[in-house]
């Protein structure tokens, strides 16, 4: 081992033997030996996982020191030496540290240390931000729950930052509303209408949102819809009647005619195409005709609806505009389905008191009609009549009804109409002839007093609002 002696002058020595003149507090103290200096600070690293991360250390007059990498008591390099096995781990020139694909673990405080008896250290703190990720509860992703009870629905979120987590409804028809914050959202009182599909969302600002999906289940008792509660039909044509039948139990459906369980046979076929249940009667025979019921069955309950089958004619339906393109007179269009012929036709109508605060019907007007003489499907007859001697500037109604073979229909649905207070030019009459109803709505109002006029205009604003509404009910 080399040893050393330091002399004060010619001939004169302190006789001091060390291993190290590193160790002798009189050498280190000597004014000619420079001291090590960090001239890196400290920092604080926040990364994504996967990122690389470069930790400076840079010193001045290091000598013959070692600089060492620690993380905790566990030595990462020593001098130029990698002594962690991970490959991740690198020095560039300066001793400046890099960890590539940074990990969660790797979060943490990193000292470079010179390794002289001061153990001098500069401290690096690295944060590892992690984006989030999800998980339903249970892992299925499917929560069932009886009608009425209270549903549960909860996601899991991992994540650095810690993810805030958002519920929303994905298969809602208008659009997909925000429900709730937090990683449960409760439902109450369920019905068959909170079926479906709820997405949790998780986010914390690193990179994109993530999401999972559950499903919801309300077991609950058969609801039944028809799509017709009165089906029209002849002899020798076909009907088909559809019943709609919602229920997740697995509910069984039977039709029957009256008070008997009906089977399939050479004339009548039973098909479900997905929640719809038809129930098809070829060749009809007058025995067919009479009350049919739609019955629903599950381990929850029972449902029912009826539906008739009749050789009646349908109820009218009108086709002409509302408004009318003369002062005492209208011209009424409708039309009716039956098989049989037409034998009768009854038409009522009558004129509307009306001012800004009230309005009172008048007496009904009678008129029997002969039968059509025209149909534009085999089945549909077409009609028309003009109702005269009207007053002016007034609102009417008018409710048709028509008899066969079979007997009399339903009273159509009410018809309200309006004549004018002056004629219509003849090149009005030919573009109201052909415009839609709305047009000729507005074109009325060129024709009409202040009081018909708001009368329009309010029949014209309920129009449009039914027309927006209807779809976003069904």
């Amino acid at each position: 081992m080399r040893r050393y002696s330091i002399s004060q002058g010619p001939g004169t020595s302190f006789g001091n033997s060390l291993s190290d003149p590193l160790l002798d507090p009189d050498f280190i103290d000597s004014p000619t030996m420079v001291q090590p200096k960090f001239t890196s600070r400290s920092q604080s690293v926040r990364a994504v996982i996967g990122d690389t991360i470069t930790l400076p250390c840079e010193v001045e007059n290091l000598g013959r020191n070692i600089l060492l990498w620690r993380r905790g008591s566990a030595v990462v390099t020593a001098a130029n030496l990698i002594i962690t096995r991970d490959g991740r781990f690198k020095l560039l020139e300066g001793y400046s540290l890099q960890i590539k694909n940074v990990r969660p673990q790797d979060a943490g405080d990193y000292n470079c240390q010179i390794g002289d008896h001061d153990n001098r250290d500069l401290v690096h703190t690295v944060e590892i931000l992690v984006p989030p990720s999800v998980r339903s509860n249970p892992e299925t992703g499917h929560v069932t729950v009886r009608k009425g009870g209270t549903a549960t629905l909860e996601c899991k979120a991992s994540g650095n930052p810690v993810p805030s987590i958002s519920w929303t409804r994905k298969d809602s028809i208008h659009g997909s509303p925000h429900l709730s914050e937090g990683p449960t959202l409760t439902l109450e009182n369920v019905n068959r209408q909170d079926s479906g599909t709820y997405r949790c969302y998780a986010d914390n600002g690193i990179r994109e949102p993530v999401f999972v999906d559950m499903q919801l289940i309300v077991l609950s008792p058969p609801e039944i819809t028809v799509e017709k509660s009165w089906v029209h039909a002849g002899e020798g044509y076909e009907a088909q009647l559809v019943c709609t039948v919602h229920g997740d139990a697995n509910p069984e459906v039977m039709w029957y005619q009256d008070s008997f369980l009906l089977h399939p046979n050479d004339r009548r076929t039973m098909d479900t195409r997905g929640e719809k249940h038809y129930l098809t009667v070829r060749n009809v025979r007058a025995s067919d005709f009479g009350n049919y019921s739609c019955v629903a069955e599950n381990s929850l309950g029972r449902a029912k609806k009826y539906i008739e089958v009749s050789g009646r004619p349908g109820p009218a339906q009108f086709h002409s505009p509302m408004y009318s393109r003369y002062r005492e007179m209208y011209n009424l269009t409708w039309s009716i389905e039956s098989f049989p012929l037409i034998e009768e036709i009854r038409l009522l109508y009558r004129k509307l008191m009306m001012n800004e605060s009230y309005q009172h019907p008048g007496r009904w007007h009678d008129i029997i009609l002969n039968p059509p003489s025209t149909r534009s499907e085999s089945f549909r007859h077409i009609m028309t009549y003009t109702i005269k001697g009207l007053d002016p500037n007034s609102v009417y109604e008018t409710i048709v009804q028509a008899k066969n073979r079979y007997g009399w229909n339903e009273v159509s649905d009410i018809f309200q109409f309006y004549t004018l207070s002056t004629d219509m030019p003849n090149e009005d009459v030919e573009q109201t002839l052909g415009s839609t109803a709305y047009g000729n709505n507005y074109r009325a109002l060129n024709h009409c007093s202040t009081l018909q006029c708001n009368t329009v205009l309010m029949t014209l604003v309920l129009s449009l609002v039914a027309a927006i509404w209807r779809p976003l009910r069904q």
